[in-house]
């Protein structure tokens, strides 16, 4: 403990006397060109956007990939008003800005917006992706979701020259004390093929994950019911084909294949809340199918950058999905039906199916005769049909529902004064209709009720608008407003109909959600800083939340207000190539707990919906062949209320700290990586289970404790 408290007190010291301001990445090279987003959709550099952008590039993706295992630990490690990850398969609860993110791959979503499966951000291997672009705060870019931003995945592009490029990765990976059950590997490789006009990306991932040990040296336990990450193996294909129609037009498809299943070998053993001893995993065979979830995609794009003078993209996209949840007997209430078995005694398990299929158009260009103004037209379709089965008994939980949405948009950039003052705005007119036939809900939602089917429709016009001032390169500051839309998750609500006589043509509980978004922002990007601050609030008056009910999550729609504080340094020092970095997040939000018919918001939002306070601190090396970094995560304590009248009346979240390490050297026959996750072996329950099911000793997980992760990485 004094070793790890030295460490970190003095990477703390050397971040705050370099520079007083905060960052959590690396800033790019002074000579690299402007970042250009694809997920804002437009082609005008970050810069001229008033909204807060991350770009997490192949380099440090790779590296924090090899720490904790995915993209969204990736994004979680280095974002710090992201949720602390569960460490499972399932991401209920992981929000970023205290709402839902939207996930996408090459800016097709992969959430599905009728039945929130919580398996987006598992939809691809993190070897096909090149980079994540993030977004934050709540926008319609990108259509429905991104409430709480966009993390979109770009996958790997296609080689640049002609002739054969490759890349192969073996990776192993062990827990402190080399368990044998908790060994697990990865292979994958990646070939490009580039000839004149026409190219091909094509590669393959594999990989097994041992079961997870916590800091005491214990199984974390195993989630039956959402499904792990751990004790599971996941095949992943991918395949981008090329051809460039002219010196500015090209047209690509890109498809995957993405799986990812349990074993099956280990079913929880209760903890004790009552004595901090978290709930492990002991050898056994579940009942019934082991949690998995399976995704499929393709899309076609078709871009000309020098169309008319324009930008023009067009893009088809087909997803389909199919998320399988573990199955248990008594704790899944909703599950029972004594005309079937006995209460207590009937086991089920539920299956999530989703198709999505849709179309974006997009063009841009400056204005002729008027070339300081930049617009961009757009429609987006989107169409998805969505059900939640009960596979072992044959029955229907969430009913077969239809979502379209027809989508045209406009948004103008003006640059002023030599591009020092810019005017940004736009809008997006949504046309969304929900199809539900009549269906009869199961047992335990009163019995069992007819619910009368509809085709509900909404429309509203969103709305955006910022100013960026940037006097001098490098310095800039920005304040906007913009509307994000959404629909709550459908299938939880509709399943949950309990009262007979209800109408889902004018079921309020259905109507959409708009978050209203303020920002105000600065950014300094010169010589050796990269420095951001920037204040958030939100607010939704018919929001939507994840409530435990019944040993399930249903949403109930409550105003929500949300507002937060993000700070952000790096710094290069006079040692060459070392950078320390740091970044810091408040949030705070509240909720219309009371059902008084004033519309107030009197309680706070639990760890259900809002993450902690948190402090990241890291330091970077970077000379020659060999880099290095070292990071910690600080999530810090906070009390939650609970809904008044409950007791105890607070949830009390006790705070933790995590260290990771990853040491690389590059040869001649590639690179060579180790990888240390939670370095100081730090015994944790995790932010979930204090805050959300701080009584339930099925669920009380305790976090991953140190593991490593050594690979092998060759490109050529």
């Amino acid at each position: 403990m004094h070793i790890r408290s030295s460490v970190l007190f003095a990477t703390g010291a050397l971040a705050l006397l370099s520079q007083p301001a905060l960052a959590q990445s690396e800033p790019a090279a002074e000579d690299a060109g402007p970042i250009i987003v694809t997920a804002a959709r437009t082609i005008l550099p970050a810069n001229a956007l008033p909204m807060t952008i991350d770009v997490i590039d192949q380099e440090t993706l790779n590296q924090q990939v090899a720490i904790g295992g995915s993209i969204v630990d990736a994004v979680s490690a280095l974002t710090p008003s992201f949720s602390p990850t569960r460490q499972k398969l399932s991401g209920a609860g992981e929000t970023l800005r205290g709402r839902s993110p939207l996930y996408a791959i090459n800016g097709v979503p992969q959430t599905a917006p009728l039945r929130d499966g919580a398996r987006d951000g598992f939809t691809i291997d993190p070897f096909f992706i090149d980079r994540v672009e993030l977004i934050y705060g709540s926008n319609a870019l990108q259509g429905i979701g991104g409430t709480g931003g966009i993390v979109n995945q770009v996958t790997v592009a296609p080689p640049q020259a002609d002739g054969l490029t490759g890349r192969m990765l073996v990776q192993g990976n062990a827990d402190t004390d080399f368990h044998g059950d908790g060994i697990g590997g990865k292979v994958a490789g990646l070939i490009g093929w580039r000839s004149g006009r026409w190219d091909a990306t094509v590669g393959a991932a594999y990989e097994k994950r041992g079961a997870f040990y916590d800091g005491h040296g214990n199984r974390v336990g195993t989630d039956l019911t959402q499904g792990e990450t751990q004790d599971s193996r996941s095949w992943s294909l991918f395949g981008r084909f090329g051809y460039a129609l002219s010196d500015s037009a090209r047209l690509d498809l890109t498809m995957s294949r993405f799986q990812l299943k349990g074993e099956g070998d280990y079913v929880a053993a209760d903890g004790d809340y009552r004595v901090d001893r978290p709930t492990s995993s002991v050898r056994g065979t579940p009942p019934g199918v082991p949690a998995a979830n399976r995704t499929e995609s393709a899309a076609l794009t078709l871009t000309d950058g020098d169309l008319w003078g324009g930008n023009f993209i067009a893009q088809l996209f087909f997803n389909r999905s199919r998320d399988t949840y573990g199955g248990e007997v008594a704790p899944i209430a909703s599950f029972q039906d004594p005309r079937i078995a006995p209460v207590n005694t009937l086991f089920d398990q539920s299956q999530n199916r989703s198709r999505k299929y849709g179309g974006k158009i997009s063009y841009e260009r400056a204005m002729p005769g008027f070339e300081a103004l930049t617009a961009t037209i757009g429609f987006d379709a989107l169409y998805d049909l969505t059900e939640q089965r009960l596979i072992a008994t044959g029955r229907t939980w969430v009913p077969p529902t239809d979502y379209r949405s027809l989508a045209p948009f406009a948004q103008f950039n003006l640059a002023l004064f030599d591009k020092k003052l810019r005017v940004a705005g736009g809008l997006r007119h949504e046309d969304v209709r929900i199809s539900i036939d009549d269906y009869h809900t199961l047992w335990t939602y009163g019995g069992g009720v007819d619910v009368a089917g509809g085709r509900p429709t909404f429309s509203d016009t969103l709305l955006n608008g910022g100013v960026i001032l940037e006097p001098w390169a490098g310095i800039r500051a920005y304040a906007s407003y913009a509307e994000g839309y959404t629909v709550p998750d459908v299938g939880r609500i509709a399943r949950a109909v309990a009262t007979p006589g209800v109408d889902i043509d004018d079921y309020v509980n259905i109507s959409p959600i708009v978050s209203n978004n303020r920002e105000i922002g600065f950014e300094v990007k010169r010589g050796p800083i990269d420095a951001s601050a920037a204040y958030f609030w939100s607010t939704s008056k018919n929001g939507s939340l994840l409530v435990q009910s019944g040993g399930v999550f249903e949403v109930q729609r409550q105003r929500v207000e949300i507002q937060g504080l993000e700070l952000n340094l790096s710094a290069r020092t006079p040692l060459p190539g070392l950078t320390l970095s740091a970044g810091y997040a408040h949030l705070i939000g509240r909720t219309d707990g009371s059902d008084n018919g004033i519309d107030k918001v009197d309680r706070d939002l639990d760890g259900a919906n809002i993450s902690p306070d948190r402090l990241n601190l890291a330091a970077s090396y970077v000379h020659g062949p060999v880099s290095a970094r070292i990071q910690t995560q600080f999530f810090l304590s906070r009390q939650f209320e609970r809904t008044p009248g409950a007791y105890p009346p607070l949830y009390r979240f006790d705070g933790y700290d995590v260290t990771d390490l990853s040491l690389r050297y590059q040869t001649r026959f590639g690179a060579l990586t180790l990888a240390a996750q939670n370095i100081f072996d730090t015994f944790y329950i995790d932010y979930y289970s204090q805050t959300v099911r701080p009584n339930d000793n099925a669920h009380y997980f305790a976090g991953r404790g140190r593991n490593f992760t050594l690979s092998w990485d060759y490109r050529f």
